[in-house]
């Protein structure tokens, strides 16, 4: 039996909602694969910022660093800044453990219908490698003459040797065990010093891999070719930016952000990696008991598959493709008008 420590992180909003939806399908697996999970969650929320005047305290790191991993909900609610909320939790603890890999797979399910016609199941399948702690989303900058007419902004984008060429790798090494396809996301001829940067060291690291056919595609191009003709791509490596509107473009191709998950990882495993879906707090549909939780329980299992037990992984995302595709359960943001808990009891019968 092998025993994991998930550090639970439920967040605000939904994330209250979809994490415990993750958990039992977790332990509805955990026992014939032979694992065993232990769970400690941490009240760390837009609510405790309004209590505390802080995300999380500050230890934050030091509390989670002892943990195999950890499964987070949601961050952000209405009245606390964005920039408060992801700054005050996510993205510290994404930069503290060297979390430079944000995974992003997209998939259009059988039984999820795409907004595009041509989008369809089985064709649709490919990952968005986005660098996840530094590039244009850096903490290098700020204002001046604030309120005065010649108030201005500054904001630093940092793109080193070894950020972008260990991102590279690991889309590289990616493709290598996939369709052996890669695509890298550029703005060389608009941004003229880091993109051009990104460039050559693409190249230079598709020398290594000599396995991988790969091309570049400039981001406003590449965003249409994600709408026109989705099929083409396998994996598709981004900066922080870029990474971060093309892996949700993507999830709106595949039919539903609520489905989608992310992977923060440090490849390393020097630090616990962080598992979260993509939609959100949600606000809007919060306390319904109506949201979608696959985008958790998918994150669930990439967690799983980082651990070691991609058997596992594999029973869960096969479960969630057999619900989509063999019965009319479905949340509302799927046109459905099943709650949280019985999509959940239902993917439970699948498994």
């Amino acid at each position: 039996m092998t025993h994991h420590r998930i550090a639970l992180i439920p967040g605000d909003g939904i994330g209250t909602e979809v994490l415990p939806a993750a958990r039992r399908v977790l332990d509805s697996v955990a026992g014939r694969h032979g694992i065993r999970f232990t769970y400690q969650s941490f009240d760390w929320s837009c609510e405790r910022y309004v209590h505390e005047g802080a995300m999380m305290p500050e230890d934050g790191l030091e509390q989670l660093r002892g943990y195999d991993a950890i499964l987070l909900g949601a961050v952000g609610y209405p009245g606390i800044p964005d920039h408060v909320s992801l700054w005050g939790l996510l993205i510290p603890i994404r930069r503290g453990f060297q979390q430079y890999v944000n995974l992003r797979p997209i998939r259009v399910f059988e039984g999820v219908p795409s907004p595009l016609r041509d989008a369809r199941p089985g064709e649709v399948d490919f990952v968005v490698v986005r660098e996840n702690v530094e590039g244009e989303y850096g903490e290098i900058g700020g204002r001046l003459a604030r309120g005065l007419p010649e108030e201005l902004a500054v904001q630093e984008a940092v793109f080193t040797r070894k950020g972008v060429t260990r991102i590279v790798d690991y889309a590289f090494d990616l493709a290598g065990r996939r369709g052996h396809r890669l695509t890298s996301a550029t703005k060389s001829n608009g941004i003229v010093h880091t993109m051009p940067f990104w460039d050559e060291l693409v190249a230079e690291r598709a020398a290594r891999h000599a396995d991988v056919t790969w091309d570049q595609e400039h981001i406003d191009a590449l965003a249409a070719k994600f709408v026109l003709d989705p099929a083409r791509f396998d994996v598709v490596v981004a900066s922080n930016l870029f990474g971060d509107i093309l892996s949700d473009l993507a999830a709106a191709v595949a039919g539903s952000i609520g489905i989608a998950p992310a992977a923060n990882l440090n490849p390393e495993r020097d630090f616990p990696s962080m598992f979260e879906p993509v939609h959100g707090s949600a606000p809007d549909i919060a306390g319904r008991g109506i949201a979608n939780p696959l985008g958790a329980i998918w994150s669930a299992a990439m967690m799983l598959d980082h651990l070691g037990h991609p058997e596992a992984a594999n029973e869960i995302t096969d479960a969630i493709a057999a619900l989509l595709a063999k019965t009319p359960v479905r949340t509302p943001d799927l046109g459905g008008t099943a709650t949280t808990e019985q999509l959940t009891n239902a993917l439970l019968e699948v498994i």
